[in-house]
């Protein structure tokens, strides 16, 4: 997670501190307001290649709420699992009105990420998550700074140290401590990649300026690039069911300040040693409705609609908000 140049260094100065603390044994008080348009006093729905459902801005009484780097969803498509850069866990459900937009945060609970010995490390330099995949079995939660991808069990990641980690295929030296691996996301098991676990850096760059990319594990296994389009920084990503990669971005610009798009890298250009870019679904500034944006995950509904929800994190700062924001891919696969 990087702290946006001049607008996010003066959030510094006022952020609140989350409190170390222990689980949360019973369910958070969560107050949320709906957002109902994505435009800033404009009522349109379609933006780009997506259109928007509808969000959620939200907070809590609790000051461990917050700082969200990465939420992945349970196959039920309303409970969720999220990594905090403060070092914990936090689970929840998503509610919905009547019309089925988003309206709220039911049951959420927060916990602390045990480092390999079991213990609370309590050191953001240490326990820094950025980004979070689930498989069968498994919550993998990539970390910068002390970068590494480590494995936790699932069930019981609340209450277990990682049990391995998957090798990162670059030089410590060569990956900026602040600009790591904040994108891990898995494969379809039935696409090219065989559910392997994608990682993307934030802005660690290859000698010709690409976002250094791998494939973790299986048949491709090996190391990619991704065209880094300045001022644009890689957050988070996640597969489509036909194995095409969605890729959340943020830039900052002086000129005109906080900026999120979404990019499609084809499922066909993912491969060791590839160069790859991608068609960009959707470009939004603070005319829009967003924050500091870092996390996605892609939702595919029964009756085959495909939803992508992203999240910002504001790092437990009172110049910054928690959103939650819903779209639906128009024109399917």
């Amino acid at each position: 997670m990087t702290r946006l140049s001049v607008l996010f260094a003066a959030a510094l100065a006022v952020t609140v501190a989350a409190a170390p603390g222990s689980a949360t044994d019973v369910a958070l008080e969560i107050d949320s307001r709906a957002i109902s348009h994505f435009g800033v006093g404009s009522t349109a729905r379609a933006f780009g290649k997506l259109e928007f459902v509808g969000g959620i801005l939200y907070s809590s009484p609790n000051a461990l709420v917050g700082a969200v780097s990465s939420i992945r969803f349970r196959p039920d498509h309303k409970h969720f699992v999220a990594v905090l850069d403060t070092g914990h866990w936090m689970t929840g459900a998503i509610e919905r009105d009547g019309e089925g937009a988003l309206s709220g945060l039911a049951d959420v609970k927060i916990s602390p990420m045990l480092n390999a010995s079991g213990e609370n490390e309590n050191i953001k330099y240490l326990m820094d998550a950025e980004g979070l995949a689930l498989m069968p079995g498994a919550a993998i939660v990539s970390y910068e700074q002390n970068h590494r991808v480590d494995v936790y069990p699932d069930p019981g990641f609340e209450t277990s140290g990682p049990k391995g980690s998957y090798a990162i295929p670059y030089p410590r030296g060569e990956i900026r401590i602040n600009r790591g691996f904040e994108t891990i996301a898995v494969a379809p098991e039935d696409g090219p990649l065989a559910g392997a676990p994608v990682i993307v850096a934030e802005r660690s760059l290859d000698a010709q300026g690409h976002m250094m990319a791998a494939i973790l594990d299986g048949p491709l296994k090996g190391t990619f690039s991704v065209v880094r389009n300045d001022p644009y920084d890689a957050t988070d990503g996640s597969f489509l069911p036909n194995g095409d990669l969605l890729l959340l971005e943020r830039r900052f610009r002086l000129s005109d300040g906080v900026g999120m798009r979404i990019r499609r890298i084809k499922a066909a250009d993912i491969r060791p040693g590839a160069v790859v870019d991608g068609e960009v679904l959707i470009d939004a500034d603070m005319s829009h409705q967003i924050d500091n944006m870092e996390g996605l995950d892609i939702l595919q509904l029964p009756d085959g609609d495909i939803r992508i929800i992203v999240v910002s994190d504001d790092n437990h700062s009172i110049l910054q908000r928690n959103l939650m924001l819903e779209f639906r891919l128009t024109g399917g696969l």
